[in-house]
């Protein structure tokens, strides 16, 4: 009898163990199929602005996440963005100045430093982008008369909302639109 017991139990053992597994692989299957599928974002724009030159509007985008950063009074932020563009602007022959800019921001953890270099990287860039111009959308030249110790200074935004990135949070929506390029 121990014969037709072990002749009977092993198969039926057998049965359910790949019937078990069976269901685990139709869930697995289930479960893939219902995740769904990571798509490729479009290249970023900000606030639908694009520049004519694709390298200046790859510059632009990094720019806007270092005014950002600055706003925010995110020296570490500020660093990376403008590393990025430091890189970005030795690919371009017009951006010499950009990327010497750049590089003052890049080099100091100092968040006052990288605010005083900020200034002339947007002069920088605001020469580089009315000589290429938009394709799409519009920016703003924003002025804030009490930066750099009462001389003034520029930035360039996608948004009309005055986001101050010389003072940040101590003086957030210190200034106004001085030019609007379309």
């Amino acid at each position: 009898m121990k014969k037709s017991v072990t002749t009977v139990v092993f198969p039926i053992c057998a049965l359910l163990l790949l019937a078990a597994c069976g269901e685990v692989a139709d869930k697995k299957k289930a479960t893939a199929e219902t995740v769904a599928t990571p798509t490729v974002p479009a290249p970023a724009t900000v606030a639908g602005v694009q520049l004519k030159d694709d390298q200046l509007n790859a510059l632009y985008q990094q720019y806007a996440q270092l005014t950002a950063a600055l706003v925010k009074g995110d020296a570490k932020e500020a660093r990376f963005a403008s590393n990025a563009i430091e890189a970005g602007a030795r690919e371009m022959k017009s951006a010499t100045q950009l990327g010497v800019s750049a590089a003052k921001i890049t080099a100091t953890a100092d968040l006052e430093a990288q605010r005083t270099a900020f200034a002339t990287l947007s002069n920088d860039l605001l020469a580089l982008i009315k000589q290429s111009g938009l394709q799409t959308g519009q920016l703003y030249v924003d002025f804030c008369p009490m930066a750099l110790n009462d001389q003034g200074a520029v930035w360039i935004s996608s948004d009309k909302t005055i986001q101050n990135p010389y003072f940040g949070e101590h003086m957030l929506t210190c200034g106004a639109v001085k030019e609007t390029i379309q």
